[in-house]
């Protein structure tokens, strides 16, 4: 046992979709010390190119690494899409993503072998979750469909709305059409519309959420390089945004499930 032991888990995304898997790691891993960074003055990252989504996610790995972190989440699927091969490259130490998770688990629960996927524009053009799933079985067929208003609509607090079940009928339909019986929901927003989504789908179609497949990830890392907390203190939960602090802790009770009282800029 070392002292990085007592470290942090580190997570990071563009804005405030990540706090669905850091409400993830606080249910799997309830006695580690979490920093979660968001990056909310650049957000969003799905309309951002190649190049600038690289950029931005080792300059929100560096922020992460001051704050002694013995991991780190990548909770953003754009960064996760086309940053994560660069961010193990410079950075010692584990770092996670949150593509491979889902797209492991929708391989291991398609029937009929074809698996949808849901995402901003970035991550679809990547088709990093495609790819992923091609390699672990040729034989799936994968659907993928762009869903850029899901974002705004979450963050707006509009989950049940008129509006957005239409939208989500909208996006859907063609994914519907496709008899996909697994779908990936692949944006760390996109669980906080999950009974709209299940409902535009139909009962008959398993929603992946990463957010759950990525604190298992974790958790088995953790295990595996012998990194759990020693500590017998409560554990601590810090958050850091690079703007906008009052409007994400507004919004960030829907996604954590709980207030969060102070954040740093």
């Amino acid at each position: 046992m070392s002292k990085s032991n007592n470290y942090a888990i580190g997570v990071f995304d563009s804005g405030l979709g990540g706090l669905t898997v850091v409400k993830e790691l606080m249910k799997q891993l309830p006695c580690e010390d979490i920093v979660y960074y968001g990056d909310t003055a650049r957000v969003p990252y799905g309309t951002k190119s190649r190049e600038s989504i690289i950029r931005f996610s080792k300059e929100n790995a560096e922020v992460l690494l001051k704050q002694k972190v013995k991991i780190i989440v990548v909770a953003c699927n754009s960064s996760s899409s086309y940053a994560l091969s660069s961010l193990k490259k410079r950075f010692n130490l584990p770092i996670i993503g949150v593509v491979a998770p889902g797209a492991q688990k929708a391989v291991t629960m398609t029937k009929n072998r074809k698996v949808g996927v849901i995402a901003t524009s970035a991550t679809v053009q990547s088709r990093q979750y495609a790819k992923i799933i091609k390699r672990l079985s040729p034989s799936i067929k994968v659907f993928s469909q762009p869903c850029p208003l899901f974002v705004p609509l979450v963050e707006e607090g509009w989950l049940q709305r008129d509006v957005t079940r239409r939208v989500a009928k909208e996006y859907l339909v063609k994914l519907k059409q496709s008899r996909v019986d697994t779908l990936i929901l692949g944006c760390t927003h996109y669980p906080l519309l999950r009974n709209v989504i299940q409902k535009a789908m139909g009962q008959g179609v398993a929603l992946v959420d990463s957010a759950k497949e990525v604190a298992t990830e974790v958790n088995k890392t953790l295990g595996k390089f012998k990194k759990y907390r020693i500590s017998k203190r409560r554990p601590r939960y810090q958050f850091l945004v690079s703007d906008k602090p009052q409007e994400f802790c507004r919004i960030a009770k829907n996604f954590l499930g709980r207030d969060i009282k102070a954040v740093k800029v």
